[in-house]
C-alpha cells in the first residue's frame, strides 16, 4: 500500500507526466472527461494572454472580458487541433492560437458588434435558458408574474455563484450573511450531479459561453441550456429548503 501511495505522489510531483497521460488519455484512448482536465490546467496560461493582449491593443470597444472570452475560445481551438506526437509542447502550441482567436476576434469587432459583448451575450443565453421553460414546471405557468419571479430568482442564484466563484468573501463591505449564502451555494453546487455541476463552474466560474461549454463537453447547446435550467432549479430547492 506504501508503495502504490509513493507511486502516486511522484506522478502528482511531475506535471510533465501527468500531461502526457492526459493526452494520451484524450487522444488515443477516447476518454472525454480528459479533454476537461486539459482545458483547465491551461486556463491560467489562456486568461494570462487575455489580460496581456488587453493591456497592449486597441480594444476596439470590447472589454477585458471580452478578451477573456476570445482567448477562451482559442484554447478550446488548440485543444482540438494539438497533435501530442508533432513533438512541440501544448503551451506553445496553445499560446499560438490564442493570440490568433483574440487578433481575429478584433478584426471582426466592429462599433456596432461591439456593444453587444460577449458578456451581453451570455447574459441572454442565461435569461433564455430559464425563460424556454419555467423553473420547476412541466409546462407553462398560468400566472405571469409567477414566470417572471422564478426567473428572477434563477438569475439571481446565478449572479451569487458568478461573485462567489469570482472572489469568496475578498469584499470587505460584504456583510456575513451574503459571504455565507455566497458560500452554501458555493457548496450546493459542488453537490450537483456531474455534469451539471461542470455547467456552472465553467460557465459562472470560468466564464464560457454555453457554445463553448457544448464544445468541451460534446453535447448540443439546447442540452447544455436545459442542464443549466435544471442545475438552477435544483438549487433554488436546496436553497429555499425544498429538498
Amino acid at each position: 500500500m506504501s508503495t502504490a501511495r509513493q507511486s502516486g505522489l511522484t506522478l502528482i510531483e511531475r506535471p510533465a507526466e501527468v500531461e502526457a497521460s492526459l493526452w494520451r488519455r484524450f487522444r488515443f484512448e477516447a476518454e472525454p472527461h480528459c479533454r476537461e482536465r486539459l482545458f483547465e490546467r491551461h486556463l491560467k496560461l489562456a486568461r494570462a494572454l487575455a489580460w496581456r493582449e488587453f493591456r497592449r491593443r486597441p480594444a476596439h470597444g470590447l472589454d477585458r472580458g471580452d478578451f477573456e472570452q476570445l482567448a477562451l475560445s482559442g484554447l478550446l481551438e488548440a485543444l482540438d487541433r494539438f497533435d501530442p506526437l508533432n513533438g512541440t509542447p501544448f503551451s506553445a502550441f496553445a499560446r499560438h492560437r490564442i493570440r490568433g482567436a483574440i487578433a481575429d476576434g478584433l478584426a471582426r469587432s466592429s462599433e456596432s458588434a461591439a456593444q453587444f459583448s460577449f458578456r451581453r451575450r451570455m447574459e441572454m443565453e442565461r435569461l433564455r435558458s430559464l425563460a424556454d421553460e419555467p423553473m420547476g414546471h412541466a409546462s407553462p405557468v398560468s400566472d405571469p408574474l409567477s414566470a417572471i419571479s422564478e426567473v428572477a430568482v434563477g438569475l439571481a442564484i446565478g449572479f451569487i455563484a458568478e461573485r462567489a466563484g469570482a472572489a469568496l468573501g475578498d469584499d470587505p463591505y460584504e456583510s456575513g450573511a451574503w459571504r455565507a449564502l455566497e458560500h452554501r451555494v458555493q457548496l450546493e453546487i459542488e453537490s450537483l450531479p456531474e455534469t451539471q455541476r461542470s455547467i456552472m463552474i465553467h460557465h459562472y466560474r470560468n466564464g464560457l459561453a454555453f457554445g463553448e461549454i457544448a464544445r468541451l463537453l460534446g453535447l448540443s447547446n439546447g442540452r447544455i441550456s436545459q442542464l443549466h435550467r435544471a442545475a438552477l432549479v435544483s438549487l433554488r430547492k436546496r436553497l429555499g429548503g425544498e429538498e
